[in-house]
């Protein structure tokens, strides 16, 4: 990371330090072992023995299936590994150029209950895009973040949202196309929805680093998941 960046980052973490742990990982994490490191500090929070959890990354190139995903919704004619998950949602992508969040918190102590996490979760994508000139909005009935795709001419999907929670305490999280080979998401229905297209910042001209991503996320956490029992808009 370059020094300026580094220094951004240490500035941004030091505003936050009443809030969860931050990770943030710079080589590719193997899916199986983010999945081990979730549920063991998953427990380690219903337990009081460790802190929440912000965690960003990327992954290796492969699909993951969530708990409505069909079979008939994967192609996968490169082969890319695979993996059922326990998180909502249907089929999507992860790999490089993808910022992958997995958000370990603890409802219990935040007062929210899981429709106003999810809520929150959206919003606070909403506000990290927006400082980087995107304007992402909601979608009743389709999970996720949209903008206008002017190629096509339709709304696409910038970000996916699949969440678990055990016992109140929550894991996965999001991801976050930043400059990724959207191709890849030919081997897939993308979330189970035929109709939509997938973009990335930097489809939509946006040249942002995943560290920029990164500092813009962090500096608009606390806002979004402020402990409080109101449920965010």
């Amino acid at each position: 990371m370059p020094p300026g960046l580094a220094t951004e980052h240490a500035a941004a973490l030091s505003l936050i330090a009443d809030d969860p742990e931050w990770r943030i990982d710079d080589a590719p994490v193997p899916y199986e072992a983010a999945l081990s490191t979730m549920e063991a500090r998953v427990a380690a929070i219903r337990a009081g023995e460790a802190r929440e959890l912000v965690w960003l990354l990327e992954h290796p190139p492969l699909y993951t299936a969530g708990t409505s995903a069909r079979a008939d919704d994967l192609f996968n004619p490169r082969g890319l590994p695979t993996f059922r998950t326990g998180r909502g949602g249907q089929w999507t992508w992860h790999g490089p150029g993808q910022r992958v969040g997995y958000v370990l918190l603890d409802l219990r102590a935040r007062g929210l209950d899981v429709r106003c996490y999810v809520r929150a979760l959206e919003g606070w994508l909403i506000a990290a895009l927006d400082r980087l000139g995107v304007r992402a909005e909601r979608r009743e009935g389709r999970v996720g973040l949209w903008v206008p795709d002017r190629r096509a001419g339709r709304e696409a999907k910038i970000a996916a949202i699949g969440v678990r929670v055990t016992r109140w305490v929550t894991w996965h999280g999001f991801a976050l196309n930043v400059d990724p080979d959207l191709s890849f998401y030919d081997g897939i229905v993308p979330c189970g929805l035929r109709e939509y297209g997938v973009t990335s910042l930097a489809a939509l001209g946006i040249t942002a680093s995943l560290a920029e991503v990164d500092s813009a996320l962090i500096a608009t956490f606390t806002e979004a998941f402020a402990r409080s029992p109101a449920c965010p808009g």
